[in-house]
């Protein structure tokens, strides 16, 4: 057995062994992450998305305990600017989200229905990690959004969210416990976008590989 398959296998474990010790996801009636009832407290709701993979049409849907549809999250196509629409299940608007064009800060832009509108932005060449802003809010993002899970707090610094992402799976799954209810439909525009933010770097990441290979 080669040495250099000996380091990928440890590898391979360190990252499974990271993935599932860090994330906090939970999938529905499994009852909540233990660290985020000892951190947080017992949520007012969890709710859940699953990105529709392999079609032309960006779909992500929001599901509750019970797994009925509570969102739906649709991406033009073709889209430059990565026009998206969030709905409810009856049908009734939600927000819109834009891509910022030529932007080296990743910035999506959301509007509301209720005439709100703020905009993320993602701060680049962190040593340690990117820093995501959530400007026009107040709220503060804790945590990396490309790390496993991360918390929506208010100005006041009460807990507005938790989000954690399932490790190993081809359907981007990802759940939300949520603290602030009122504040339920900002939660989830702020999640739809920050997936589409990662979307892209991972699109851009693996452009840039692909260029490499063939340079």
């Amino acid at each position: 057995m080669s040495i250099i398959f000996i380091i990928f296998v440890l590898i391979i474990g360190a990252m499974i062994y990271v993935g599932t010790t860090r994330q906090r996801y939970h999938a529905a009636g499994e009852g909540i992450d233990s660290r985020n009832m000892e951190d947080y407290g017992h949520p007012v709701k969890s709710l859940y998305t699953s990105t529709e993979v392999f079609t032309l049409h960006h779909r992500i849907e929001v599901t509750d305990e019970n797994d009925s549809v509570a969102y739906r999250a649709e991406t033009q196509f073709p889209s430059i600017h990565d026009k998206t629409d969030i709905y409810r299940a009856d049908g009734s608007h939600v927000a819109h989200i834009e891509r910022k064009l030529f932007s080296f800060h990743e910035i999506r832009y959301i509007d509301m229905s209720n005439g709100i509108s703020f905009q993320l932005s993602n701060e680049l060449f962190h040593l340690i990690r990117d820093v995501t802003n959530i400007e026009g809010l107040g709220w503060v993002l804790e945590g990396n959004f490309l790390q496993l899970n991360f918390s929506l707090k208010d100005s006041g610094g009460s807990l507005i969210a938790v989000v954690g992402q399932k490790m190993f799976s081809i359907h981007d799954k990802y759940c939300v416990d949520i603290y602030q209810p009122e504040h339920e439909d900002t939660v989830i525009a702020i999640l739809i976008a920050l997936q589409h933010m990662i979307r892209d770097r991972e699109s851009a990441a693996s452009s840039s590989s692909s260029a490499g290979s063939n340079g």
